[in-house]
């Protein structure tokens, strides 16, 4: 189960949030961040935006289980997390066009 069957709707995004034991929450977060993720005690939170447009959500949503899949929640090192954001960012992005991309 991941993205590839998410997009290909066979899978609900509910299902793929049960898989991956994440759950979205929609907080009023600043105007530059669109959404994140961390892990906490065993649980995937998803932030999402409130203030985003409906296709923003689910671009962004995407993007965080993006994160998820690609098992970038557990390659952080804190110390050197500024250094790693834009390639973690970079690589979630490039993972969700790869998967638009095999669709087509």
């Amino acid at each position: 189960m991941n993205l590839y069957n998410l997009l290909t709707k066979e899978i609900t995004q509910q299902e793929l949030l049960n898989y991956y034991n994440a759950t979205i929450m929609y907080e009023n977060l600043p105007n530059k961040i669109n959404g994140c993720v961390t892990n906490y005690r065993g649980i995937n939170l998803i932030f999402i935006n409130n203030k985003l447009s409906r296709y923003k959500k689910k671009k962004t949503i995407l993007h965080e289980l993006a994160h998820i899949e690609l098992d970038q929640l557990n390659q952080v090192d804190n110390d050197l997390l500024a250094f790693k954001v834009d390639k973690y960012e970079d690589e979630a992005d490039l993972y969700i066009n790869l998967l638009y991309e095999k669709i087509k």
